[in-house]
């Protein structure tokens, strides 16, 4: 006879077990989490004048005597269900930002406002998708005897696309050093189209914050050939924020102006090295900078397009990977392409120099040097992720009462799932997932319908 697989005898054992209604009201509760968080300990809520105790919950009283909770991971390649909660609290985030809603006042959406999108200048040429690649240098040859140029027609799914046409002319250190160097990018950008603006307003520019404030939020995405480019909202409020409306002259034109010229103007110096020398950084070429109209249908699009882009891991990309690398043998294991290998080992060299230790490239050597976040905002652009979560557990019912003390006592004790616990728990995922999808088709049909 047949035995059964290792997954299937463990979810018979799990199903079996007295607490198993229990178990399975957690796994749901963390919506079919890949990879829980296994926590023990207690939590008591008291009333806060009589110190009677309104409720506790005690994890020796649950199966293995803890408490499963979501990991969080927003990356689909860890996590499908965590990535899935991830972009929904993104969407709403950046929308919130765009119409208003969380606490964030509907007239933001009559306020001067992009969709901007900054690239990372060339380091060499690559192949490129969907059209003739590059068809003027075909015949001739680099240094190194490569063809300069290709005339095929590529397919956006070729393995060429994005890969250097030559690898030792394409310049890995400019590379790697803009990835570390794009978060300061970004802060002397938001810098440079303060000023730009308060240049054409007539507007002492230390004076800016007191005639207006620039709010955004960004994503950062890998491009083919592995190099972060970035897409971002930016609107322009009042001094005040979102509550308050922006001075006469903060239109949006003036706003396109100086962000595509703030963009065009920022330069970033890298620290001088005996090897490479001291380089200048800078934006790429394409730059574009789009206007949103007043509650137009691009909100729910763009907010849309920023949300899918968060769960998206290094390894998803193909640009990196989504573990960190701790030797010079990890580079050489990763399963990625030769062009992202000799980006990984770049950082790894430029690592080992004392001039870029506070880069810390070899800690980011799995994300190519980036060590950014995959989405940042400024404060005043919209509500937080924390905000959303309090919101959602309010919703389920996990708040405080008002005139209460929590006494919480709580330590970790394990993470993940054994075999039959993750078939049970994908099981449950893939039904969430399917709900989720035949709600939204009831709710567009009954839409079509009236």
């Amino acid at each position: 006879m047949r035995q059964l697989p290792e997954a299937d005898r463990d979810a018979i054992r799990i199903a079996q077990d007295p607490q198993f209604t229990r178990w399975l009201e957690q796994i749901t509760a963390t919506g079919g989490c890949s990879h829980p968080i296994h926590l023990s300990g207690s939590t008591t809520v008291l009333d806060a004048t009589t110190g009677e105790i309104l409720r506790r919950y005690d994890t020796r009283d649950q199966p293995g005597e803890r408490l499963l909770v979501r990991c969080r991971n927003r990356r689909a390649t860890v996590c499908a269900p965590c990535s899935r909660l991830h972009a929904g609290d993104t969407f709403h985030l950046v929308r919130a930002g765009l119409i208003g809603g969380k606490n964030v006042p509907g007239t933001v959406r009559q306020r001067p406002r992009l969709f901007v999108t900054l690239t990372a200048p060339s380091f060499g040429s690559v192949h490129r998708a969907e059209e003739r690649c590059r068809p003027r240098r075909v015949g001739g040859t680099c240094e190194h005897g490569r063809p300069l140029g290709c005339g095929a027609i590529h397919g956006t799914a070729d393995s060429l696309v994005g890969q250097p046409l030559c690898a030792d002319c394409y310049d890995y250190p400019a590379h790697v050093l803009w990835h570390a160097h794009a978060g300061k990018l970004w802060d002397r950008f938001v810098i440079g189209a303060r000023r730009q603006l308060a240049s054409a307003a007539g507007v002492v520019q230390s004076r800016f914050s007191d005639h207006a404030r620039l709010s955004f939020a960004r994503v950062a995405e890998y491009q083919k050939r592995a190099a972060v480019h970035v897409h971002a909202i930016v609107r322009l409020d009042g001094p005040a924020g979102p509550t308050d409306e922006p001075p006469e002259w903060g239109t949006a034109d003036r706003l396109t102006d100086a962000v595509q010229a703030a963009a065009s103007r920022v330069i970033v110096r890298t620290p001088c090295s005996p090897a490479i020398g001291e380089l200048a950084l800078c934006w790429g070429a394409q730059i574009d900078a789009r206007a949103l109209h007043t509650a137009g249908p691009d909100d729910d699009a763009v907010a849309a397009y920023v949300a899918k882009y968060v769960t998206k891991g290094a390894s998803e990309t193909g640009a990196g990977t989504d573990y960190r690398l701790t030797t010079w043998s990890d580079v050489g294991a990763a399963r990625v392409t030769d062009h992202v290998r000799a980006l990984m080992r770049t950082c790894w060299r430029l690592g080992g120099l004392p001039e870029y230790e506070p880069l810390r490239l070899r800690a980011w050597a799995h994300t190519l040097g980036y060590r950014g976040h995959i989405l940042t905002k400024s404060r005043a652009y919209s509500t937080t992720y924390a905000a959303l979560r309090a919101d959602r557990a309010e919703h389920v019912g996990h708040d405080s009462a008002p005139e209460a003390v929590t006494d919480a006592h709580w330590r970790y004790v394990g993470s993940g799932h054994t075999p039959g616990a993750a078939l049970i728990a994908a099981g449950i995922a893939q039904d969430i997932a399917g709900n989720r999808e035949a709600s939204r088709e009831e709710i567009h049909w009954a839409g079509v319908g009236h």
